[in-house]
Formats: structure tokens, sequence, C-alpha cells
């Protein structure tokens, strides 16, 4: 029970950034912008966040800058895809691209680390929180377990994407007028526009929505998780995500199973490497690491059903007069 929980444990902190991103894609792709850039964002918010942080030895100022930082990224991708109506495949991989090189550029520059940032002190680093009733709890069979080592002592950051963010994009999403334009412009822009609503002013709005939520996710793996930035320490989590996001079919709650799922084995694939299994022995550290991306390729590939898209994904819009 114990290894058990330990792994739901383990599932949680590593499903963490990748709900972040999932939902940042969700907005993006509800409004007809397709993103695979959500790497390259994850990528230059765990940089600027991780090197605020160690500057400022604060954590929340680290937050901020990550959460600017794929803004300005995401502004970057709205600029071509949605101002000039450029292909936004084309985009999301100069995203990534951008991200890939400028931060081991910076970070060797500026630390002279082999493109790493320094490790935070604890007082730079989000903690890990400390929730009532453990003790009183601890004695309860089962439900004290459960708390004590599946609930209790994860960062705030954590409990805010599980319990604020979710729901309240959930909310956005399905009962906000915002969400309800944002639904519209992604299935028929130009009946949108026909009503009355700015295609572009929505696409925007989605795409900072989006790059904050990269950068919360990015914030989570340098300052929390690792304590630095470690080049190319993102090492695909944003494509995870999208995946999850498929894997949902552009739904909040479902993109959320996704991102647990592939989080599990993750968690699992950490626990296997170096242990010998009985009839099979010790399993080669490459396969293993590879378990989330095969999982990956095996549910895209129809293990889920067919997954449809809003209608207006990745086609440009162009205004009719």
């Amino acid at each position: 029970m114990d290894q058990f929980i330990s792994l739901l444990d383990s599932t949680v902190r590593v499903s963490t950034p990748l709900v972040l991103a999932a939902l940042a894609g969700l907005f993006s792709e509800r409004s007809g912008v397709v993103d695979i850039g959500l790497e390259g964002k994850m990528l230059t918010s765990a940089f600027a966040s991780a090197t605020v942080a160690y500057l400022t030895g604060n954590p929340w100022m680290g937050l901020a800058a990550g959460m600017l930082a794929g803004t300005m990224l995401s502004m970057l991708h709205a600029f071509v895809s949605v101002t000039f109506n450029g292909n936004q495949l084309i985009s999301g991989m100069a995203v990534n691209t951008i991200a890939s090189g400028i931060t081991p550029v910076l970070a060797l520059a500026w630390f002279q680390q082999g493109g790493n940032t320094p490790q935070l002190p604890d007082s730079a680093r989000f903690p890990e929180l400390t929730l009532p009733f453990a003790d009183a709890l601890n004695r309860v069979p089962v439900i004290g377990e459960v708390y004590n080592n599946l609930i209790f002592g994860h960062c705030i950051l954590v409990y805010i994407t599980f319990g604020l963010i979710l729901p309240l994009v959930t909310w956005v999403l399905y009962r906000s007028r915002f969400g309800l334009r944002l639904r519209a412009v992604g299935e028929n822009p130009h009946a949108a526009d026909t009503a009355g609503i700015s295609v572009a002013r929505v696409r925007y709005m989605a795409l900072v929505c989006n790059g904050m939520l990269c950068g919360m996710a990015g914030t989570f793996l340098s300052v929390y998780q690792t304590g630095s930035f470690i080049k190319e320490m993102t090492a695909g989590k944003g494509f995870l995500a999208l995946a999850a996001l498929i894997f949902g079919k552009w739904r909040p709650f479902y993109a959320m199973l996704g991102c647990l799922l592939f989080a599990f084995s993750d968690a699992v694939q950490i626990r296997l490497e170096g242990v010998p299994l009985p009839l099979i022995g010790a399993i080669p550290s490459q396969f293993i690491e590879a378990i989330p991306y095969i999982m990956t390729v095996l549910l895209l590939a129809g293990f889920v059903g067919k997954s449809i898209p809003p209608k207006a994904i990745g086609e440009p819009f162009v205004k009719s007069r």
C-alpha cells in the first residue's frame, strides 16, 4: 500500500506541469490556433523563472518572470499566426527552436555553468506545504496514509493547478461569455465575425492565457521540481501535454486524465529502472525511458477512438469585406 501511494504521489507531481501545458494548449486550439510551441514556451519560462528566482531569492518573482516569458513567446506566435495569418505549425516550431537555442546560450553567458543555472537555495524555491490535521488523521487506517502521503506535502502550485485552475478553466470554457466566444471562433470564425465577435481579439486573449499557463508549467519544473534550469529540461513534456489534449478530445477534465496517465507511466518508469523483474531480468534503461512516449503513440494510434478537433483549427482567418 505504501509503495502504491508513493507511486500515486509521484504521478500527481509529474502530471502538474503536463496539466498546465495541456490547459494552455486547450485555450489556443479551442480558438483555432494550432500550438506545437508548448515545449518552447515551457523551456523559456523555466529558464526565466530560475534566473529571476536565483537573482531575487523569491520564488514568486520567478513565477511572475516565467509567466511573462511564456506570454511573450505566445504573443510572438499570435503575431505570426493571427495578425499575419502565417503558417501556425511553422510558427510553433520556430518558438521551439528559439527556446532551445537561446536558453542555454544565455545561461552559459550569464552563469558559466554549461548552459544551466545555479542551484537555487531553499528560500528561492516553492516549499512543500504542511496541511492541517496530519497528526490527527495519521492513526486512521487508509485515510491517514492517503492524506499524509498523497494529499499532504505538495507545493502550492500543485494545489493551485488541481484545486483552482482546472475548475476555473472548465467554468470559463463552458459557462462564461468568453468561453462561448472562444468555442465559436474555433468552430466557425466567419459566423462569429458576422455576429460581431472580433476573431483576432479572442485568439489573442486565448494565447495570453496560453502563455501564462505555460509559464506556470515551466516555473514548476525549474523553481520547484529540480531547483535550477537544466538545458532541454522539458524533455518532450510539451508534446506529451499536446498528446494528452488530443487524447482528452480538447476537454479540460479528460485532458487532465490523459496527463495523469502519462505521468503514471513516467512514475512507473522511474521505479522500474535497474530493478530486475521475474523471468525477465533487468530491462534496459533506454526501453524504460521510452515507456511514456510508446504509450503516447499507442493511444494516439486509435485506442481512444477518433478525436475530432475544432473545425477551424489551423485555418487562417481572413475577414470578409
